[in-house]
Parts: structure tokens; sequence; C-alpha cells
């Protein structure tokens, strides 16, 4: 079993293409409204996991459109599939939530938006960090 948190910078890069690096390892973020996230409004049942790892994330239950131009999910898998850090890196606070396994970047939680979701949160991903698993029993 790899142990992501030993992997070095050079192994990650042979890991993963250069868009996922960026945005995974160095905190970066997809350009919204992109091709990844069109796939993603396209996507039936089925699990979203790390790109970096593999490890389950979201479901795509959860999935919601919150017209941002990025993934949107009200909810993670399991409790312990990410783990929420305070960012301030853009002025203000704000969660940030990376992969607990591989602590890949994936994006940003928020709350009291508004939307008509159970919890009121809205995990906004970037598309780059996800790989979709369809779920195989063919139910939408």
């Amino acid at each position: 079993m790899t142990e992501y948190s030993n992997l070095t910078d050079t192994e990650w890069r042979e890991r993963l293409n250069e868009q996922q690096f960026h945005v995974l390892r160095q905190a970066g973020t997809d350009r919204p409204f992109g091709p990844a996230y069109d796939e993603f409004k396209q996507d039936g049942a089925g699990t979203y996991v790390c790109t970096g790892c593999g490890n389950t994330l979201f479901e795509s239950s959860t999935k919601f459109d919150a017209r941002c131009g990025w993934p949107a999910f009200y909810d993670p898998a399991t409790n312990d599939a990410i783990t929420s850090i305070r960012d301030e890196s853009m002025g203000g606070p704000r969660v940030e939530v990376v992969c607990a396994n591989c602590q890949g970047h994936l994006g940003h939680v928020f709350e009291g938006e508004g939307f008509d979701t159970p919890t009121d949160q809205r995990y906004c991903i970037n598309a780059t960090s996800l790989r979709y698993i369809p779920d195989d029993t063919g139910n939408e």
C-alpha cells in the first residue's frame, strides 16, 4: 500500500498530469465552467474519488448544480473522507478541504449560502481533483 504522505514532488509529478499536480499538490484552482465541469454535470449515478490516491470523496447523490462553475456537493461520502483546514490566503477566512488520505487540495466548503440542500453546505471542488466511477448497477 502506498504511503502518500511520503511521496516526493518528483513522485507526484510521475503520477499526475500537470494540471492535476497544480491543483492537488500546489492548491491550484480549475478554470470555472471548463470541460471537466461539463463532464461532471453529465455524470450519472456513481462515486467521485481523489485523482491522486483513489480515496472515496463524494457520492453522486450529494452533488447539485450550484451554477458556480465547479462541481458542488452538499456532503462528503464519509465523515473521514476529507480534512478541513482554515484558509486565509485570499484575505479572509475560508475553509479548505483536502483529501484525508493524500492531503491533496480539493477545494473549499462554504456554509449558509441558502442552497436547498440537507446540510446548507457547498463543497466547491476542483473537477481536476476528482475521478468519476460509474455505479455498476445502471441506476441513475
